[in-house]
């Protein structure tokens, strides 16, 4: 469920991904549940909120592209639009990490056009991969402690 909140477009703004970081170490040196079933649930509320808020964006997009204000801002939806097709798989990896954007980027990619599979594809590899980095930060804090 945290995973999930703190990837929801306007919900995961207010989640700190501390929180899942002590829940997941409690659960896990408290023997409640195993190192991998944290990192496969972690990775699923990561997917389903990420895929959340691409769709969103995806959905939105259309209508807010055509909002008045969309047409104040030309061009600096057109910078934003370059951007994500310019650096677009680099984009979902690297907003996988960073919490501050973590929930509004997927949206954002939505909202650009971005191919649903390809990004199906590369969310799913970045979301694998904090996965196991959330993994591997529970187990380190227990070597530490």
């Amino acid at each position: 469920m945290l995973a999930f909140a703190e990837a929801c477009v306007g919900i995961g703004i207010f989640i700190s991904g501390a929180f899942l970081v002590i829940v997941s170490s409690l659960l896990f040196f408290n023997e409640v549940a195993s190192l991998q079933t944290i990192c496969l649930l972690a990775m699923t509320g990561a997917l389903l909120g990420d895929h959340i808020g691409f769709y969103v964006g995806h959905f939105v997009g259309p209508k807010l592209h055509a909002s008045q204000f969309a047409q104040r801002q030309r061009e600096a939806i057109a910078r934003a639009d370059a951007m994500v097709f310019k650096y677009g798989p680099f984009t979902i990896f690297i907003g996988r990490f960073v919490p501050a954007v973590r929930s509004i980027l997927p949206a954002l990619i939505g909202m650009s056009g971005f191919s649903r599979r390809l990004y199906s594809i590369l969310d799913i590899l970045a979301c694998a991969l904090w996965a196991i980095a959330l993994g591997a930060i529970v187990y380190f804090i227990g070597e530490t402690f």
